[in-house]
């Protein structure tokens, strides 16, 4: 079994709160919950910046970098009363409707992370 690495900013409050409510959840040692903050074996592990890692969240499923929404579909998919949401929301028609959300509700919080945080 590989671990799915997933990376996220604990210096964004709610992306924090949210990531220790996905822990509490998921007992199996499937996950590996990476904060990206001043982490540079994050920066090399996904070859992305820490502006761009902030800027949405990331998943490191077999080697492939998976981004935003589809991140979370990731994760919901091991919760038992979130895969069926998992489900819908990967539907070709619906996923388009849920990363336009994701996009709404993650820009502020990325300019909130990076503009206000200490």
């Amino acid at each position: 079994m590989q671990i799915i690495k997933i990376y996220y900013n604990q210096s964004c409050s709610i992306c924090n709160c949210e990531i220790n409510y996905y822990k509490k959840k998921i007992k199996n040692p499937l996950f590996e919950w990476v904060n990206i903050n001043d982490n540079i074996k994050a920066y090399i592990e996904t070859k992305k910046t820490k502006d761009q890692l902030m800027r949405r969240m990331h998943a490191l499923v077999h080697g492939h970098l998976v981004v935003g929404a589809k991140a979370f579909l990731i994760i919901w998919e091991e919760i038992n009363y979130l895969r069926v949401l998992a489900k819908i929301l990967k539907n070709p028609i619906v996923y388009p409707i849920f990363f336009i959300a994701y996009e709404i509700v993650a820009l502020p919080l990325y300019l909130k992370s990076k503009y206000f945080s200490r």
